[in-house]
């Protein structure tokens, strides 16, 4: 699995156990579709995704439209039981040690191979400003609900 689906999945699943029962039928196809559309956003472009969702199921395809994945509570909720001070909001390294990933620079730079970074991935802070960024968006366009500030 790519870096980028394995962080998908590793936040949009832990949702899926503090939802009621109605949020867990609709976490599965959330779940299934989350960890092909990391890979299909990193190697072609979103408009793939809309074609995906009717295909699997148009009841469920509306009811994942209409429950979105709270991203900041998700995150904040595994922030709160984890003994480390990690900020999530800003740093990459701290939001993929924060879902139990290896946040060595190996592993960022494959994941700036799958997003597409054309920067010098010798200069790892403004490697890791631009995949916080990318990661936040593609958390929001693949179904996740992440804060406005967080986007920008």
């Amino acid at each position: 699995m790519s870096v980028l689906g394995d962080l998908f999945n590793r936040i949009l699943h832990r949702n899926a156990p503090a939802q009621s029962s109605p949020a867990a039928t609709q976490a599965a196809p959330a779940g299934s579709g989350a960890a092909p559309q990391p890979q299909v956003t990193a190697q072609a472009q979103v408009p793939q995704q809309p074609q995906q969702a009717p295909a699997s199921a148009q009841a469920g395809h509306a009811t994942a439209t209409a429950e979105r994945v709270d991203i900041e509570k998700v995150l904040n909720d595994m922030a709160a039981k984890n003994p480390q001070k990690l900020n999530w909001r800003t740093s990459i390294v701290d939001l993929m040690k924060l879902v139990g990933m290896d946040s060595s620079l190996q592993e960022r730079k494959q994941l700036a191979d799958e997003l597409g970074y054309t920067g010098d991935k010798n200069d790892s802070a403004a490697m890791n400003i631009w995949l916080h960024k990318q990661v936040m968006k593609k958390l929001e366009e693949n179904g996740g609900k992440v804060p406005a500030d967080l986007l920008d």
